[in-house]
């Protein structure tokens, strides 16, 4: 129960946080973005069996694949695409703690 309330809070409370310490004035529509990165998620339909409580989704799904890692760190460099880049990337570390997680 603790790993999914800390899983649900950094996908969904961390971005806030993000959100109102860099982005101020504009923190709901950056934490709207950041929540948004949700869809990625959406490869999780493309796997067979569709949910496994044991599978880490980090390298398993494509849009979680470490191939695509480096274009969510490339679309930090650009300000039209750094808000979307962290949501990225703060979602690959929160689905990579629960890999880590599951192990112990």
């Amino acid at each position: 129960m603790l790993q999914q309330i800390v899983h649900y809070s950094l996908h969904f409370l961390f971005p806030g946080v993000i959100a109102i310490i860099f982005y101020r004035k504009q923190w709901k529509t950056a934490w709207l973005i950041m929540i948004a990165t949700m869809l990625v998620d959406l490869d999780h339909l493309l796997a067979t069996p569709l949910f496994s409580a044991d599978r880490c989704s980090i390298n398993y799904h494509p849009l979680h694949s470490y191939y695509i890692f480096p274009v969510y760190g490339i679309m930090l460099f650009f300000k039209k695409t750094r808000i979307l880049a962290i949501g990225l990337l703060l979602h690959m570390a929160t689905d990579g703690l629960d890999c880590i997680w599951m192990k112990y």
